[in-house]
């Protein structure tokens, strides 16, 4: 069974919230992530790194993060 589950990258000034499917089972290491799915955060997180939004927002949401306090 799969089930959908939101993730979020955090690099540098950018976040990328990315769904992504979680694979349900039985077995002693449920849940767990796909390799697709892992390649596909690792790719935004890649992107984030080098400032490609572009790139980055193929999978999903992408927003600038500011300090507003503190």
């Amino acid at each position: 069974m799969e089930k959908k589950q939101t993730k979020l990258i955090h690099e540098g000034d950018y976040v990328a919230e990315i769904e992504i499917m979680i694979e349900q089972s039985d077995g002693p290491w449920a849940p767990y992530v796909s390799p697709n799915e892992a390649m596909k955060l690792d790719a935004v997180r890649l992107a984030l790194r080098k400032d490609d939004i572009e790139a980055a927002a193929k999978y999903g949401k992408v927003y600038r993060v500011s300090l507003v306090a503190g």
